[in-house]
């Protein structure tokens, strides 16, 4: 990826005067120091990061500047990446499949607390990792209200946790729970169910838990229309979690990855070709910054800019819109409405793409080269209440 030094006022400032071809992310510091702020202090327990939603050193940099000292790691690879910026950040390493090595470099780097969901892995970490350390028994239930779940790949059934968890103790480690609602979940009664239940495998193992890491999941705003409800999502989680446990509350512990740096990063992409029956050529697809659009359905939060900086106007009409390289699966799914009057050269910007956009780019067919530019605003223009909105 490459970096830009100059900070310009907006993105459409900086399409304007650089004239770029290649996609560009736009991060706004004052926007991702904000919500890690909101994070901070909105929820009732320790925020760490979700490293694997955005990796670049620019996002860590802000993130650490807002007070963020815990990272969520789930390679070796992301356990460097912050002990080089970081080297006294807290890291908790949450995946629960890991190999001997992997395990070993783990301890090397003092990381805090591990997550585990099968015995064979708990006692791959009892091999090497020191006692007192925090271990987290990872559990799953049939809970709605994501836009995918994550239960069929991590976390075993309460029962077993039950049983997993008093191995926890027995092994001498700090006993705690987790559990990952599932990705964008917009129910904050999906989290409480989770905390319920929590308190019913902690009984079972008659184990008083000393931490809760309730997961990730907490939701981006995706579409115009959506406004995510963090605070009563974290309000639920507090008020679940004294209901559950009472005077015997564990700690709590959560991990935004999408949530935390969605809302800081806006993507321009140029259309480099235009076609009959409304066939859109751009310069980044699904094997780029677009990869995860065919999985969770594309935003409406786009705008189209001339190369002069004029917006375009134009009525919507649908339009399909597919990737640079040579594969014909690089499109996305469905027609995207787009202004009638919209040209080879122009950009379109969409917002919200500051998770799951870097952090998966491949480089197939020589594509996805993208720059990373540093913006003041990520609005072209504010509306009277001072909300984001763009320019007319």
């Amino acid at each position: 990826m490459t970096l830009t030094r100059a900070i310009h006022a907006t993105p459409r400032a900086y399409l304007v005067a650089e004239t770029p071809d290649e996609p560009v992310l736009f991060l706004s510091p004052e926007t991702l120091q904000d919500t890690a702020r909101d994070f901070r202090e909105g929820f009732a327990g320790l925020v760490t990061y979700a490293v694997k939603a955005n990796p670049s050193e620019a996002v860590l940099g802000n993130l650490l500047a807002a007070g963020i000292t815990a990272f969520d790691v789930a390679s070796p690879a992301e356990i460097a990446l912050v002990r080089a910026r970081a080297p006294e950040a807290v890291l908790h390493y949450n995946n629960p499949v890991r190999s001997r090595a992997e395990i070993a470099m783990a301890v090397a780097h003092g990381v805090a607390s591990y997550s585990v969901d099968d015995g064979g892995e708990l006692r791959k970490l009892a091999e090497a990792v020191p006692r007192g350390r925090e271990v987290a028994v990872r559990f799953k239930l049939p809970v709605a209200g994501a836009a995918y779940d994550f239960g069929e790949k991590f976390g075993t059934s309460p029962k077993a946790a039950a049983d997993l968890l008093a191995e926890v103790v027995r092994l001498g480690y700090r006993p705690a729970l987790t559990f990952h609602p599932g990705t964008q979940c917009t129910d904050p009664e999906a989290w409480a169910s989770y905390i319920h239940r929590a308190r019913d495998i902690a009984w079972a193992a008659g184990v008083e838990v000393q931490r809760l890491n309730v997961g990730g999941g907490f939701p981006a705003r995706r579409m115009q229309g959506e406004v995510p409800r963090q605070g009563q999502i974290f309000a639920a989680i507090a008020q679940a979690t004294r209901a559950a446990f009472g005077a015997h509350a564990p700690a709590l512990v959560c991990e935004p990855g999408r949530a935390m740096v969605a809302e800081a990063v806006s993507l321009a992409l140029r259309v480099k070709a235009m076609k009959g029956q409304g066939h859109v050529y751009l310069n980044d697809g699904i094997y780029g910054a677009l990869a995860e659009q065919p999985i969770m359905g594309m935003t409406d939060r786009l705008r189209v800019i001339a190369p002069d900086g004029s917006p375009r106007q134009g009525a919507p009409i649908p339009r399909l819109l597919w990737g640079p390289t040579c594969d014909s699966l690089d499109r996305i799914p469905g027609t995207v409405p787009l202004p009638a009057d919209m040209q080879d050269g122009d950009y379109i910007v969409i917002d919200g793409m500051g998770a799951y956009s870097t952090a998966t780019v491949t480089r197939f067919n020589g594509y996805g080269g993208l720059t990373l530019a540093t913006v003041r605003d990520l609005a072209d223009c504010r509306g009277p209440t001072g909300h984001h909105r763009p320019c007319a």
